[in-house]
């Protein structure tokens, strides 16, 4: 009888240890969803970004695929539905990492919206720097 419960026992310790390397093994690529680096950024005032001006409020910053373009951002509502704009951006460095998203203004003229330079992920010294052209370009510095 002892026998046959330590093989119960020894069977059930084998699958705990299958079943918790399965888990290990599945979840391990979830991981690779962080790479879209989904931020959600709140302002109170009116924002500039390459050709739109985004009402004061809340918004998804995100990589379109990080995977094939990690250098282009869009930016959609909260909740997602509505698309903002998809911008190209250049890497951008930092000395250091904060744990927290940030956010580095250009210099507009006065009585403009403040305009978006570029946006770091927390926990990044590279950064997503948006590309302004034509007119925005003279107006972003």
């Amino acid at each position: 009888m002892k026998r046959k419960r330590s093989r119960v026992l020894t069977f059930t310790m084998m699958s705990s240890v299958l079943v918790g390397a399965f888990v290990l093994v599945v979840a391990a690529p979830a991981r690779a969803d962080e790479c879209d680096k989904l931020t959600y950024l709140t302002f109170s005032a009116p924002v500039e970004l390459p050709g739109v001006t985004l009402p004061a409020g809340t918004y998804q910053f995100s990589h379109v695929d990080c995977m094939t373009t990690p250098a282009v951002l869009r930016v959609t509502s909260e909740d997602g539905t509505k698309v903002y704009g998809m911008f190209s951006t250049i890497p951008e460095q930092r000395m250091t990492a904060t744990m927290r998203p940030e956010v580095v203004f250009a210099e507009t003229r006065a009585g403009s919206p403040e305009a978006i330079k570029s946006w770091f992920y927390p926990g990044e010294q590279t950064g997503d720097e948006l590309i302004y052209s034509g007119q925005q370009a003279a107006i972003v510095k």
